[in-house]
């Protein structure tokens, strides 16, 4: 098994994290949030009191970043990653990020004789925690050849999108169809249990219908169908309002620099402006269907 290094301990890197120690590797873990290191350690993550101590003798550094900003610092910062790494390092960010500031930080990591990857996720906090993410991965095939053994301790499922930048592609376009399929199951069941038809019974007829979605069948915003969804727990977050507007942002702002026409994208964006506007922003994107029944 392989020493690896892990930045980003949050929501999702927590789970991520313990998941790759549980596969057997050596994880050396470092995050500003002392308690998330101190999670990271109880789960049997080593501490690194620094970026540079984490990276150290690290054969592929793994990270879980906010935004662009900090991929930057963490990586390219006086005393970041690359600063630090040794040389053959495969860099491995699995951040959700613009396509082009990951696009450019491959190019910088590949000016200093590093491998980088861009290989954001996607299934949220319970998949995070179960091993059960989907990753897309953009980058050399050396690299991906590389880092899949390290994807595959954290996955359902890893995909080679193809060049430095694509990973991300494929989710900012991925995760724009889910706030516009979110949306439109949102309204389709308001209609249905407005015209005397309950959530149950629509449910189970259009789940095996033309219909059918992953926001209906997995995730379905009216609460009874499936249990295991945010809709039954009033809408705690797996996946926020903050965070889908986040992602429909970078996903329209690539948009415009590509001149690709997205009418419903600009929409779904919004709605989800409005419900964080409107002091939402911590509320599962399911909960949009909280405001289209009115009660918020």
């Amino acid at each position: 098994m392989s020493r690896l290094a892990f930045i980003g301990l949050g929501n999702m890197g927590s789970g991520m994290c313990a998941n790759l120690v549980k596969a057997g590797h050596e994880v050396h873990a470092f995050d500003l949030n002392p308690d998330a290191v101190k999670q990271a350690v109880a789960a049997g993550a080593t501490a690194a009191e620094s970026i540079a101590a984490a990276v150290k003798g690290a054969e592929v550094v793994v990270t879980m970043l906010p935004a662009g900003k900090h991929v930057d610092q963490v990586y390219f910062g006086e005393n970041g990653v690359a600063a630090n790494a040794g040389p053959g390092t495969t860099f491995l960010d699995c951040s959700t990020i613009a396509v082009e500031e990951s696009r450019e930080a491959a190019k910088k990591a590949a000016d200093a004789g590093f491998s980088y990857m861009d290989a954001p996720v996607s299934g949220g906090v319970a998949a995070a925690e179960g091993g059960t993410l989907t990753f897309m991965v953009g980058g050399p095939k050396e690299g991906y050849e590389k880092a899949k053994p390290v994807l595959d301790a954290m996955a359902k499922n890893v995909f080679h999108a193809g060049d430095a930048g694509n990973g991300q592609v494929a989710k900012i376009a991925n995760n724009m169809l889910l706030g516009i399929s979110m949306i439109g199951t949102c309204e389709a069941f308001n209609l249905a249990e407005k015209l005397g038809l309950d959530a149950q019974t629509f449910f189970d007829i259009s789940s095996t219908a033309s219909g059918q979605c992953w926001s209906m069948t997995s995730y379905c915003p009216a609460p009874g169908p499936v249990p295991a969804a945010p809709s039954n727990r009033d809408y705690k977050p797996g996946f926020a309002v903050a965070m889908m507007l986040k992602d429909l942002k970078l996903a329209l702002a690539s948009a415009e620099g590509a001149g690709a026409d997205t009418p419903l994208g600009e929409h779904a964006q919004d709605i989800y402006a409005k419900l964080d506007e409107d002091g939402h922003a911590g509320l599962d994107f399911s909960g949009v269907m909280k405001r289209i029944r009115g009660e918020i």
